[in-house]
């Protein structure tokens, strides 16, 4: 069988592509929570440190109804919760504050972002940089093992789950 020289390894039954679907697959049940533009772009903010749905729409440059929308399918997903605020004299409203599984989508939404920085800014470069705030140094994303960046060449990629479970629906 011939392997792409820039392509992850395929142990075990997962070698034979003919035998197996992603249908379980990880990265389509992601997609099914934050697979639009609106969603991605709204966990930005949330990330820069916005919480009050008007900032949303308005930093993220989308309807109200969109945003309305979006945060109503984040909440339902557990990446954010709504919690209740009043300002003097006005009704009570609510922010949304990312939870643990809505922290924990950061790498993603930064690999997007170092991306996006390396071929899609042209000759300015990156508007912003990612810095470590105790030390300054700057920060990226990468595939790790504990001692090493690992390339796409060398991944491996492994089953957990049987054989007879890959042909499940």
């Amino acid at each position: 069988m011939l392997r792409c020289m820039d392509a992850a390894r395929l142990d075990g039954f997962l070698a034979d592509r003919d035998t197996w679907r992603a249908t379980h697959c990880s990265i389509g049940k992601a997609m099914d929570v934050i697979g639009t533009r609106s969603a991605v772009l709204i966990l930005r903010e949330a990330y820069y440190g916005t919480t009050r749905f008007d900032d949303f729409a308005k930093r993220v440059g989308i309807t109200e109804a969109v945003a309305a929308s979006r945060l109503r399918e984040l909440t339902a997903e557990g990446l954010f919760e709504r919690q209740p605020y009043k300002e003097p004299g006005q009704r009570t409203r609510y922010e949304y504050v990312l939870t643990e599984k809505g922290r924990d989508l950061l790498p993603a939404v930064l690999a997007l972002m170092q991306w996006g920085d390396k071929y899609l800014q042209g000759k300015y470069g990156p508007p912003i940089g990612l810095a470590d705030d105790a030390t300054g140094e700057p920060v990226r994303v990468e595939v790790r093992s504990p001692d090493r960046e690992v390339p796409l060449a060398e991944l491996r990629l492994t089953p957990n789950f049987t054989e007879e479970d890959a042909s499940r629906p």
